[in-house]
């Protein structure tokens, strides 16, 4: 039987390690909005090409701005230049390149256009997921590629470092196989289309298929763009039977299973923050307990 919270005095998992106990009103967190990367390849003597970086973790709208910026268009070009795109996109994703646009370098040749750019990120995409051994561990976990995708970009978002990835895939995984909601923050954040969290007891109430406080399983799409080493950690995560985790201090997170020891954790993180007086740095969302639900 779950110790049950009260409503105003909720512990919630966080992912970098930021606030992590909220009493009676919102809490700051969010990520860090990267602006596009433009680099010239080329040595000397050489022709230099234009090139767009697509850091891990950016959503697709991070992607089409990035796009019309780098273009020179008017603002929502590429967002809607997507449908005539001809994307080779998984049924599952009902036409939603969230999750395919594979962070990577692409070079802005001449004649560049949001479709040729989008088809190459999805193309890239493909070929990274649409291969043996990713076919070969979805099957072994009994999920869909599309799943994995999901569940990488979530990883992404609330990994404090690549080392941790695995470890967070482990708790993602956890949860669903013991019927427990995620309750992270990071889908929240997606669903309100915003980059600054401040997570509300009002905020996880928010209809909304995104809401994974409110809603059971996976969200129903991914929630951002993962890197590889994110697919590997959703695909093989690190074993362990953790269901809790936060980050106490950079360096320092710690995974649990035990709602106690975790406690413990919280309880040190903000001690620590109180002395210091440093509210949630910029980061990615937390993480919510089972117990913090309902």
């Amino acid at each position: 039987m779950q110790t049950k919270i009260p409503p105003r005095s909720r512990i919630r998992l966080t992912g970098r390690g930021r606030l992590a106990l909220v009493l009676a009103g919102a809490v700051a967190t969010g990520t860090a909005v990267a602006v596009p990367l433009l680099a010239l390849n080329g040595g000397s003597g050489q022709a230099r090409t234009a090139t767009l970086v697509v850091p891990e973790g950016w959503r697709a709208g991070q992607v089409y701005d990035a796009i019309d910026r780098a273009l020179g268009l008017p603002d929502g070009s590429t967002r809607r230049s997507v449908g005539r795109a001809g994307l080779k996109l998984p049924r599952d994703a009902a036409g939603n390149p969230e999750g395919y646009l594979f962070p990577a370098t692409y070079p802005l040749r001449k004649g560049a256009t949001p479709e040729s750019l989008l088809r190459s990120m999805v193309d890239t995409a493909e070929a990274k997921f649409d291969v043996a051994p990713v076919a070969a561990g979805a099957q072994r976990t009994a999920m869909r590629v599309y799943q994995v995708v999901t569940i990488a970009s979530i990883v992404q978002a609330e990994a404090a470092t690549k080392a941790d990835m695995g470890k967070v895939a482990r708790v993602v995984h956890n949860r669903l196989e013991r019927g427990m909601p995620l309750q992270m923050d990071s889908t929240i954040n997606y669903a309100l289309s915003r980059s600054t969290l401040r997570t509300s007891q009002e905020d996880t109430r928010i209809e909304n298929p995104y809401n994974s406080y409110q809603r059971m399983g996976l969200p129903p799409t991914p929630i951002d763009n993962p890197g590889e080493q994110a697919m590997r950690a959703a695909l093989d995560p690190t074993p362990g039977d953790w269901l809790y985790f936060v980050t106490v201090r950079p360096g320092d997170t710690r995974f649990t299973s035990d709602y106690a020891t975790h406690l413990r954790n919280v309880a040190e993180f903000n001690a620590l923050h109180r002395r210091t007086g440093r509210d949630r740095e910029p980061g990615p969302s937390p993480v919510a307990p089972p117990s913090s639900a309902g």
